[in-house]
């Protein structure tokens, strides 16, 4: 089947975004090898520029826009790491960024947004509130629309980190990495099978927003409905350009609940003194967990942590204290 993305696609916008783009490291940890009974590679996207994957995707959008268009600008809804993604890259090339926010939206993100030169558009709570505002701006502005994660240009970008990973980690066997609307999934995975379709990969997905699993498991979409999870990166649903690529290639989606989570990212904090996000934790928690372990023919295993963006004053460990 053909697919929004290919190998080729993704390695020209390695190259398209690397002057911006941090080379994040790859860490090892000889506890969590233990654990897990198995070689793990960290992908540390939480060293990423707005500490997240994201950045990737916003950079590759952004500086693939024609000149004409990027006078116009480009606008996005999103209240997470996309948002500060997209204007940060906007900023580095000089356009106008516009981000329609729920008007919810924690002020700590709000200003983050606005710390890095996107203009903030507030409207209600609601995805139709904030596909309608962004509509509305693209009428009024002529700017170019990203979507956080159904877009080709995004998909590549994400992408890049598993042609770094494979650079960075020869040899690997699998790769796991945290699916939510899956523009990470589908680009890692389009990008680590392209280069060796040898290597098995599996989508991490906290167990109260299951979504990719139901789906996978049916071989049909499944939508996000209703979701109850720390995991608030990982809330949306797959999309059209995503689930395709989840559906033939991403060898299963294993889900975990929110408590063996909590427990993966309080262990990298203390062992590998690095601080990831609960969204992040998910990938570690599903190779701790008794199912993925079974697994056979997987010494040595790629593990992306997608970013570190956590609200410090709201640990997910004191919640309960």
């Amino acid at each position: 089947m053909k697919y929004a993305v290919n190998l080729d696609i993704i390695q020209r916008a390695a190259e398209r975004i690397a002057p911006w783009v941090n080379r994040t490291p790859v860490l090892t940890c000889s506890t969590l090898d233990h654990l897990a009974d198995r070689r793990l590679f960290f992908k540390c996207e939480n060293f990423q520029k707005v500490g997240a994957f994201k950045f990737r995707g916003a950079c590759n959008a952004v500086m693939s826009l024609s000149d004409g268009e990027a006078r116009r600008g480009v606008v996005t809804h999103s209240s997470g790491n996309h948002a500060q993604a997209l204007a940060l890259a906007a900023r580095l090339r000089g356009i106008d960024c516009h981000i329609v926010m729920p008007s919810t939206s924690k002020a700590v993100k709000k200003r983050a947004v606005e710390g890095y030169g996107g203009r903030v558009h507030l409207c209600e709570p609601t995805l139709q509130a904030r596909e309608s505002t962004a509509a509305r701006v693209v009428a009024e502005t002529g700017a170019t629309f990203i979507h956080p994660y159904d877009d080709p240009r995004v998909i590549a970008g994400q992408g890049t980190a598993a042609l770094e990973l494979l650079e960075q980690a020869p040899g690997l066997d699998g790769v796991v990495v945290p699916v939510g609307g899956g523009g990470l999934t589908s680009g890692v995975t389009l990008a680590a099978r392209g280069l060796d379709d040898r290597i098995r990969v599996f989508a991490a997905e906290p167990a109260g927003a299951d979504d990719a699993a139901r789906s996978k498991a049916a071989g049909a979409f499944v939508p996000q409905t209703g979701p109850d999870t720390l995991c608030d990166g990982l809330l949306t649903s797959l999309g059209e350009l995503t689930w395709p690529v989840v559906r033939d290639l991403v060898e299963d989606v294993i889900t975990v609940p929110d408590g063996p989570v909590v427990a993966a990212m309080r262990l990298v904090w203390e062992r590998m003194k690095i601080l990831i996000e609960p969204s992040s934790a998910v990938t570690l928690a599903v190779i701790l967990d008794e199912r993925f372990i079974s697994l056979e023919g997987l010494a040595n295993v790629g593990v992306v942590f997608s970013g570190g963006n956590v609200d410090l004053d709201d640990l997910p460990w004191n919640r309960n204290e």
